[in-house]
């Protein structure tokens, strides 16, 4: 049963929840990114005051990882990402099923698809080409799930304007698979994250 009605707003609450109730039914993860697609979707378009002003933490370095809620049972996690412009992801996966949908900006992805013939857990002798670009407006959503794993990089590429997006994982995404085009290889990082703080 949704906690929310048609034409109501969403609360950060009731989004996680519903999240929560959703993946105890799925059967893949596919089902998983069918089912809360359109629940990501109701969020964004919902008033923006369910972020607090940590969720909006930025680093000029590089892009910032803010943690809303991380689940006990690492099944699910939500995270506010913060780009400045320049700002990029290296080469990864995630391992996990997710979803992504944006808040402020326009959000690029630029994906990568493996064409060796290795088993999906070598490490070494990678070969990736290049794939599609999706450029991702305010209120889009775009999910992926594992096996194949997405393999992709995500940035501003705007000279202006900082980017807000929400990130939406089947686990608690403490790290990734990064891939080097020059080796030809990948590997296992921890990827660190704010605190939600209490």
């Amino acid at each position: 049963m949704l906690l929310y009605t048609k034409g109501h707003d969403l609360t950060l609450k009731s989004f996680l929840q519903e999240c929560r109730n959703l993946i105890e039914v799925c059967r893949s993860p596919a089902d998983c990114v069918e089912a809360l697609s359109p629940l990501m979707f109701r969020l964004l378009k919902s008033k923006k005051n369910f972020l607090q002003p940590q969720h909006f933490r930025s680093h000029p370095d590089r892009y910032e990882r803010n943690a809303i809620y991380i689940d006990t049972d690492d099944r699910l996690s939500l995270f506010s990402i913060i780009w400045l412009p320049g700002q990029w992801t290296p080469i990864h996966d995630h391992g996990t099923w997710g979803l992504v949908g944006v808040l402020e900006g326009v959000l690029e992805e630029r994906n990568y698809i493996r064409v060796d013939r290795q088993t999906s857990d070598a490490d070494e002798g990678i070969d990736l080409v290049r794939g599609g670009k999706t450029m991702l407006a305010p209120g889009s959503v775009t999910s992926f799930v594992p096996n194949p794993d997405h393999i992709h990089m995500t940035g501003n590429s705007d000279s202006q304007q900082r980017i807000v997006s929400l990130h939406l994982y089947g686990s608690a995404m403490a790290g990734f698979n990064t891939y080097s085009l020059e080796t030809k290889s990948r590997q296992w990082i921890d990827v660190a994250c704010n605190q939600p703080l209490r």
